[in-house]
């Protein structure tokens, strides 16, 4: 799909069916992670399937990369990034966006929000990770939670690893099994 330059690329979305005998469906979230760029690392690529393994007997994991936008005016970046990514998100979904200046949650914190959707009939959630100059304003009001995992200025291929990794570690923590300290 085109839109204004941006792309929505269909190849670099990747679906990952994870049934599993030890998790009931209804227990279960669907992930999706909507991202800005690739992960060209190969050391990053890597580290991303890892927890795409680990996470698979608890949880659907979804990825859709979008297109960077080219453009020096970092307005108009956002703006096509924006599009393409709000393109990717269902009226329904669940939608937390990385942002610098959002709520920042400690992994228990995380673990118990995660685990409250499903008791809140949440089925699909969606975290959405913006381009290099960040997120877009329509973004932000998309967003049910601005989550921040850190002050600090991350790269967004690393905040996705990140991401996955806390997820993990959230799921983990709540179902009380060994991996977090």
């Amino acid at each position: 799909m085109r839109c204004c330059g941006c792309r929505l690329e269909p190849a670099a979305f990747r679906r990952q069916d994870t049934t599993s005998a030890t998790t009931r469906e209804a227990d279960r979230v669907h992930i999706r992670i909507v991202a800005v760029g690739r992960l060209r690392e190969p050391y990053l690529a890597a580290a991303a399937k890892d927890f795409r393994r680990r996470l698979a007997p608890y949880h659907r994991i979804e990825e859709l990369e979008v297109r960077a936008a080219d453009g020096e005016r970092p307005a108009v970046v956002m703006a096509l990034e924006a599009s393409a990514i709000l393109r990717g998100i269902a009226p329904g979904d669940q939608v937390w966006l990385l942002e610098r200046a959002g709520t920042e949650l400690s992994s228990v914190e995380l673990a118990e929000r995660v685990e409250g959707l499903t008791v809140n009939g949440v089925s699909r959630l969606t975290f959405v990770i913006a381009g290099t100059y960040g997120a877009a304003p329509e973004l932000v009001a998309r967003a049910n939670l601005c989550w921040s995992l850190s002050r600090l200025t991350l790269l967004h291929e690393w905040a996705r690893i990140l991401v996955l990794e806390q997820l993990y570690r959230a799921t983990k923590i709540a179902r009380n099994e060994p991996y977090h300290h």
